[in-house]
């Protein structure tokens, strides 16, 4: 785990708050002794399962993200700014040492090579205009220039990757902004696409589609039952009773705004909350009627799987984690208490380094074990 930013406020903004749900196993179908449940009835009960499967995934990450951007803040941020210093810091002592006497033109080359690869690693991290100098001093290169080359060959290539052209005031250096530019061109695509004459479709692509358009009808009257039921069952201006009244008021806002945003599962939970059903109320819905349920419960499942993975991959974006990582909110607190020491390890050895090179026997004795044909960043003894 390689944490390189600063924490990301965004992350917090959880577009469900899982805190506020009741357990979903009063929605469950519950098999009589003489009627074992069906097929429909089976699939229901599994939808519900995974759902709050993927909740209670929500609300780890909504209980862990604080507590670890708090931790990451206090503990690392600072311990990670302090091996930033002390890497330029190397750097200027091997500055000195090259100018002084006594290495040899090859000790001067593994030198020269040490403090450029110190160089680019640091400027990857932060600006500091002092370093490009001293950079450019010992590379073929200029700085500046060797970046722009390197965001410009990056961007031909998403370029040709996508098909799509991300303009000439595309930020290379801001994931965020590359993101938004490709989104944008995407609709933009999409667009044209839509402006295009339609093709006639055939036969079998029609009765498709008439079956779809009849499905998501269906679908949409199934909520509309619902929400027909609970306003029905609520009327909170009827109610006589003021604590009730008020009660009923929270409940319809509820309702409204699981009905606007097509949220079955809440509605049917809500439902439960108010009474208006029995616990056999489910099993006596229709084969039919359950399908239609089941068809929009899967599409809440896929909305509650895109938000973890969303969130998942906002803190691997962030942080500078591989894909591959096995990211877990309980995990977290590890790799940062892991990540800690390796940084306060990487300052010992830095400010070990500093000390010998500014010993010219000491640092002839390193270079001797030094070579320049290593791959880059990992020339010495010092992961970055």
């Amino acid at each position: 785990m390689d944490f390189v930013s600063p924490p990301n406020s965004s992350l917090l903004k959880l577009t469900m708050p899982v805190s506020d749900h009741q357990s979903l196993s009063s929605v469950l179908i519950v098999p009589s002794v003489t009627q074992p449940l069906s097929k429909e009835q089976k699939a229901f009960n599994s939808l519900i399962k995974k759902i709050e499967s993927r909740r209670a995934a929500l609300l780890e990450w909504e209980t862990a993200l604080p507590a670890f951007h708090q931790k990451y803040a206090s503990d690392l941020l600072p311990l990670q700014q302090q091996c930033l210093d002390l890497q330029w810091q190397f750097a200027q002592a091997l500055d000195l040492a090259h100018a002084a006497k006594g290495l040899t033109k090859t000790e001067k080359r593994k030198v020269a090579v040490l403090i450029t690869d110190i160089a680019r690693a640091v400027l990857e991290q932060q600006e500091n205009d002092e370093l490009k100098v001293l950079f450019n001093k010992y590379s073929e290169w200029d700085f500046d220039e060797e970046e722009a080359e390197r965001l410009g060959g990056m961007k031909a290539m998403l370029e040709d990757v996508l098909g799509m052209e991300l303009g000439d005031d595309v930020d290379m250096t801001s994931p965020e902004d590359v993101l938004q530019r490709m989104e944008a061109q995407f609709m933009a695509q999409q667009e044209a696409l839509g402006e295009a004459p339609p093709r006639k479709k055939n036969r079998r692509e029609e009765v498709r589609e008439a079956k779809q358009v009849a499905e998501e009808k269906q679908m949409s009257q199934s909520i509309r039952e619902v929400y027909r039921k609970l306003a029905g069952a609520l009327h909170p201006d009827r109610e006589p009773d003021p604590v009730e009244r008020a009660r009923k008021t929270d409940l319809m806002q509820r309702v409204n705004q699981a009905y606007e945003k097509g949220n079955l599962l809440q509605l049917l939970e809500l439902q439960l909350e108010l009474e208006n059903i029995n616990p056999n109320h489910l099993a006596e819905i229709g084969t039919e009627r359950l399908k239609h349920y089941s068809k929009i419960l899967k599409g809440q499942l896929s909305e509650l799987d895109l938000e973890i993975e969303s969130i998942e991959a906002e803190i691997m974006m962030e942080f500078n984690l591989p894909p591959v990582a096995a990211l877990r909110p309980k995990n977290l607190m590890v790799m940062l208490q892991r990540d800690v020491h390796i940084c306060k390890d990487q300052i010992a050895g830095l400010q070990a380094q500093i000390g010998m090179a500014a010993d010219p026997k000491q640092l002839k004795v390193w270079l001797k074990n030094y070579s320049v044909n290593r791959p880059t960043y990992d020339d010495f003894d010092m992961p970055f």
